[in-house]
């Protein structure tokens, strides 16, 4: 399956059971939430995925599991974010032989690379691989930042299709099209940016608040690409105080109380990471309440 890089693609979290089980029936629940709202893919194994923590194992079963149930609807991307390049070229060839329709790819974790070893981690994966690859460029959190020249000689590699952009600098957006036209797509990968990146140009949106809120999500995206600003920022608006729940630390479990909240989800979360409590849940379940309460009526 060709990928358009285009649309809303969110990066799905993942359901456990209270019993620390992957929860098949309700990821089912939420996949098809998103794909009754209209996203263009979905990607597994990132950050929201909890990727860090999970099994081999558990990562196939989620990607099977996804596959067979998308139908062919939307492609299927997982995530590499791995610390060696000969753990990255293992996990680009299970994502391959387990049927994902494309990946995602980090820097190394850990060490942060140079100029030259960051190029060359990321064209070795490419060269070992047909699958369509977007590359995740988020010093911010991660601390190497993929440079204008570095995707200059990445570029040499037809596969390598698109970027999550998440350096929080909008005018990152347009130095990309500058450079690049439409070589490569260009995917916001910051929900308190989406709008911002949209207008500047941006291709896509790998959101995080569309877990819980798959129709706001891409009624944004919609509007804006057809020109009708003033409609989309009265969307965006209500939704900026959730979509701020995306850059937390703990996004994941602010995230999945969102979920919960709206009726497609659950707070379960894998140790180290604990479902939230006391005041800052109180909190942060305000901030999801109220959300829920003045939710935007939708028109089209």
């Amino acid at each position: 399956m060709s990928i358009e890089w285009k649309g809303v693609y969110p990066a799905l979290t993942t359901k456990f059971t209270n019993s620390d089980e992957l929860d098949l029936p309700l990821f089912e629940k939420n996949l098809n939430a998103q794909l009754s709202a209209g996203v263009k893919g979905i990607i597994l194994g990132g950050t929201l995925g909890e990727a860090s923590v999970l099994s081999t194992a558990e990562k196939e079963t989620l990607v099977k599991f996804a596959i067979e149930k998308v139908n062919g609807k939307v492609p299927v991307i997982i995530n590499i974010a791995e610390g060696s390049t000969k753990e990255a070229l293992l996990q680009a060839e299970y994502a391959k032989a387990w049927g994902a329709q494309g990946l995602m790819i980090l820097p190394p974790m850990r060490y942060k690379t140079d100029h030259r070893e960051t190029v060359t981690y990321f064209t070795t994966i490419a060269n070992s691989t047909d699958l369509p690859i977007m590359i995740y460029n988020n010093p911010v959190d991660y601390k190497t930042e993929v440079t204008l020249d570095m995707f200059e000689e990445i570029t040499a590699c037809k596969n390598f299709q698109a970027i999550k952009e998440s350096t929080r600098d909008v005018t990152n957006v347009t130095r990309l099209k500058n450079r690049f036209g439409d070589r490569i797509k260009i995917l916001c990968g910051v929900d308190t940016l989406a709008m911002e990146e949209l207008c500047l140009g941006a291709d896509g949106w790998v959101a995080g608040l569309v877990c819980a809120f798959p129709a706001e999500t891409v009624a944004i995206y919609k509007l804006v690409k057809a020109g009708k600003i003033a409609e989309a920022i009265k969307i965006y608006r209500w939704f900026m105080p959730l979509l701020e729940l995306d850059i937390h630390p703990k996004l994941v479990q602010y995230i999945k109380l969102a979920e919960k909240q709206a009726g497609i989800g659950s707070e379960e979360v894998r140790a180290p990471r604990l479902a939230l409590v006391g005041e800052e849940r109180e909190r942060v379940l305000k901030v999801i309440d109220d959300g829920i309460a003045t939710r935007p009526i939708l028109n089209f």
